[in-house]
């Protein structure tokens, strides 16, 4: 393949990379929205009918989504990683300018207040997904109706909520 060909074909992967990172920021996004509107509706049903046992559905919710949030947030990271590591030096030996190609990738991770943004995006994700379904748990524990099953469920549901926020700080890039 001669460096033209082969440079087009690393362009229009680069395209194709970048289309569908900015679908899965779109989605991960939204998930934020979705579990707090989803979380929110638990609430309200679960005030409504006066049926405790249904707060647990509101952990439920969180790991499913909130997994869902990290594994595309990783896809998202591992294709910045992907065009600044290995597509865009492949394209600069072809164009003969390593340093001037997808400056972006590079520039935007080092802007002054990164890291305090990355910390508090965290601290929003960890509320979100770790700390509303445990405040919804706590509410079925200091319940009277507390059934020894939906205890159970509840202690599985607080073991896994805990791997969730260990996988969110552990891949948080501060």
């Amino acid at each position: 393949m001669d460096d033209a060909t082969e440079g087009k074909v690393l362009l229009a992967e680069y395209d194709r990379l970048k289309e569908e990172q900015k679908t899965r920021i779109g989605f991960r996004d939204n998930l934020l929205y979705f579990t707090l509107a989803a979380v929110t509706a638990v609430v309200a049903l679960t005030a409504q009918c006066g049926q405790t046992g249904m707060l647990l559905s509101a952990p439920a919710i969180c790991l499913i989504l909130g997994w869902t949030y990290l594994v595309n947030d990783e896809k998202i990271s591992a294709i910045g990683s992907y065009v600044r590591d290995r597509l865009g030096p492949r394209l600069g030996e072809i164009a003969s300018a390593p340093d001037a190609l997808f400056g972006w990738e590079a520039y935007h991770r080092n802007v002054a207040g990164r890291t305090m943004r990355k910390r508090l995006q965290t601290a929003v994700d960890l509320y979100t997904y770790l700390i509303l379904p445990m405040v919804c748990t706590t509410s079925f524990w200091c319940s009277t109706t507390v059934q020894p099953l939906l205890l159970l469920i509840s202690l599985v549901q607080t073991l896994a909520l805990a791997v969730l926020g260990w996988q969110f700080v552990r891949r948080a890039e501060w």
